[in-house]
């Protein structure tokens, strides 16, 4: 049973999880990609998932288990987070991106539970009305 089954959460909370699940819609991930900055400091964009899903296309790499704009949100943050580092090209980064959505010994919405968590550890407030 996930820990979070008894916190008291806001009724927009609430109604987004049950339209969307633990999982990124467009708006939840515009908003989560504007709070991140690359290795050097410059603020990310989104990527439109039809850009994405034409780079996965061309490096023939193919997501099994990919919700909503989970995919979209594991892009970028693994682009401000480790391209240029751990990560070197764009390639494995893609390569990444399948790791994460395609993990099988992950439970569904982990990516989206990681994210919200360190929202809350930085005390970052969500508008969930918004998010809807």
């Amino acid at each position: 049973m996930s820990l979070d089954t008894y916190d008291i959460i806001p009724e927009e909370q609430r109604a987004y999880l049950m339209n969307y699940g633990k999982h990124f819609n467009k708006k939840m991930y515009e908003f989560a990609v504007k709070g991140m900055k690359d290795r050097n400091g410059n603020k990310m964009k989104p990527v439109a998932k039809e850009e994405l899903e034409n780079k996965l296309k061309s490096a023939n790499i193919t997501l099994e288990n990919d919700v909503m704009f989970d995919a979209s949100f594991v892009y970028c943050m693994a682009m401000s987070d480790f391209m240029g580092s751990s990560i070197t090209d764009e390639q494995h980064i893609l390569l990444y991106v399948k790791d994460l959505i395609d993990d099988a010994d992950q439970a569904d919405g982990f990516i989206f539970n990681r994210w919200y968590a360190d929202m809350v550890n930085k005390g970052m407030p969500i508008d969930w009305g918004e998010m809807l």
